[in-house]
């Protein structure tokens, strides 16, 4: 797989699909101890007739590098990438953490973003008390149960449990450093305020059973939004993996919706 070095990371990406389509690419960016895989199911059905484009983000998947302290820090990987790809516009797809990336971009770089993709994700994390209190208790576990504890609860019931298994590996091979830093800098954002000021055309779409970053959250968010479309489907919050075809199916008619 190609990369790319940038302030002391080497960023592992994919650049599929025709150069020469008609329409701007499709950047998809995965969530937190993800990886560029999330979006296997959207590559395949997309890379067919238009250039896709997808990364692991610094210290997830194939990337390495950690030292990251904000989303905004993240966001200037991808553009990195897109700047070195000689690519000007784009619709950007953000999944949770990666959906933070991609209002950031947008927020900074309107100019840039065509469409934009919201899978799960907010615009400020907001907990009540006893949410707040056990979110804090649990960074005080071992870092395999705090893994374990937020992987195994962003399923919606009923997800088969081997699956969920592996998943929580894979996260977990994540280095720590990178994981509970990222974990503070998802707490820390905060755009909601920000959110008119987003004249992209953004479809959000969310799991019903969200209970990571629930719907009441994102709903808050698209009263914000000046021009949103929101999707709500029978998931939890790894849409990408929970109903793939779905997604991808409300992801394709709003790319090709005329602007």
């Amino acid at each position: 797989m190609p990369q790319l070095e940038v302030d002391g990371a080497a960023l592992t990406y994919d650049d599929e699909g025709p150069r020469d389509a008609p329409e701007v690419p499709l950047v998809f960016v995965h969530g937190w101890t993800a990886n560029r895989h999330r979006w296997d199911h959207q590559i395949a059905h997309f890379a067919e007739r238009r250039r896709v484009i997808r990364l692991d983000l610094r210290g997830h998947g194939e990337s390495t590098g950690a030292g990251v302290r904000t989303v905004a820090e993240l966001a200037r990987d991808v553009l990195a990438l897109l700047d070195h790809l000689e690519v000007e516009r784009f619709v950007l797809v953000g999944h949770s953490m990666g959906g933070m990336i991609a209002q950031t971009i947008a927020l900074a770089h309107p100019e840039r973003v065509e469409r934009m993709v919201l899978v799960g994700s907010i615009a400020r994390m907001t907990y009540s008390r006893g949410r707040g209190l056990l979110m804090a208790v649990s960074t005080l576990v071992p870092y395999r149960l705090f893994v374990a504890a937020n992987i195994q609860r962003a399923f919606a019931p009923g997800y088969p449990r081997e699956e969920i298994r592996a998943h929580i590996r894979a996260s977990a091979a994540t280095p720590r450093e990178v994981v509970m830093t990222l974990y503070g800098a998802m707490r820390a954002f905060d755009v909601l305020d920000r959110a008119g000021e987003i004249r992209t055309p953004t479809l959000m779409v969310h799991g019903y059973h969200d209970v990571q970053l629930p719907v009441r959250q994102m709903l808050r968010m698209a009263r914000a939004y000046p021009d949103a479309v929101v999707r709500i489907l029978d998931a939890g919050h790894e849409l990408p993996l929970e109903k793939p075809a779905e997604l991808t199916a409300v992801l394709d008619r709003f790319v090709s919706e005329k602007v």
